[in-house]
């Protein structure tokens, strides 16, 4: 392995072990922020950070910025406001271990999207890798009891993490759409503009009805983090790495992430890790391996996933 792959799959475990940061945080925020609130704030902070580097570039673009804005507007839409909302909204109520380990079928549900939004082909293959998958998120949401899946309750706060991975797909499947002039900081600085203007209005409504409290210095230590390791350094980790060893490869170190969440979330807020999450988690990754696995036609293409 040269040196420029290795130092990029370094930037990839690095950007898991900053996205895995958030999952926690987000659950160890939970008394603290409302899920608009902390999504609001976690995104201000990020486009604030990243204005002074993106505005320089954008300066110039201002037209292609008009003439892409329902891309940009849509790709903020699901990748920032909705996505995260959604996964703050289920960390109120359940567990990192099982929010990680759900977040495992993710590349299960961009396939999905894919081929309803572009049309592409699904094989059998694929389908088969569907259904192993989902055999793995019923063993999680079952808690290892299947006879309990007759009478399966699906916790609130599952239910909204299995409700974000298809928006995710979403959100994927447009990012093919990005403006090709925009570089990678000046799209990230875009989406997060217009992500923090489309949550807007759901904060007030939230600060509304349930005024918000001055945050103490650690509370507002996590915010800063998940607002610059993992809305911006991760991304640029994941960004730059891509480059060097293609989104292909990088796309098996997402696995990582369910297994450095897991690993916080025991350590830090005392989860505990069942045999039945192994279980539910090593079906859904032999699903994903099953899907994704390129034939002969694929060999070559590079089809990117960017996690923020």
């Amino acid at each position: 392995m040269t040196r420029a792959r290795a130092s990029a799959y370094a930037l990839l475990v690095l950007a898991m072990l900053f996205w895995a940061g958030n999952w926690v945080l987000g659950r160890a925020l939970r008394d603290a922020f409302e899920p608009a609130a902390l999504n609001f704030w976690r995104w201000a902070i990020a486009t604030l950070i990243l204005a002074p580097f993106a505005l320089p570039a954008l300066r110039a673009q201002a037209g292609v910025l008009r003439r892409r804005a329902g891309v940009i507007v849509l790709l903020a839409l699901t990748g920032v406001a909705l996505f995260h909302y959604m996964i703050y909204a289920g960390l109120q109520t359940t567990t990192t271990v099982n929010s990680v380990l759900l977040n495992s079928s993710a590349p299960l549900f961009i396939l999905l999207c894919a081929w309803i939004i572009e049309r592409e082909n699904v094989n059998l293959r694929q389908v088969g890798g569907m259904l192993v998958s989902i055999a793995g998120i019923l063993i999680i949401l079952s808690r290892g009891e299947p006879a309990q899946l007759r009478e399966l309750e699906v916790h609130a706060g599952d239910l909204w993490i299995l409700l974000a991975m298809p928006v995710w797909g979403v959100y994927s499947v447009l990012l093919r759409r990005r403006p090709p002039e925009l570089g990678g900081v000046s799209l990230l600085f875009a989406i997060s503009l217009a992500g923090t203007l489309l949550l807007a209005p759901a904060f007030a409504l939230e600060a509304w009805r349930h005024p918000p409290r001055l945050p103490t210095p650690v509370q507002a230590a996590g915010v800063l983090y998940v607002a610059l390791f993992a809305s911006v350094v991760a991304y640029i980790c994941w960004n730059r790495a891509v480059a060097v060893v293609g989104a292909n490869a990088a796309g098996f170190t997402l696995h990582l992430l369910p297994v450095f969440g897991t690993l916080l979330a025991v350590v830090f807020l005392g989860e505990t890790f069942q045999p039945f999450h192994a279980a539910g988690v090593a079906t859904i990754v032999v699903g994903v391996i099953v899907a994704t696995r390129a034939t002969p036609a694929q060999n070559g293409k590079n089809r990117g996933i960017t996690y923020t």
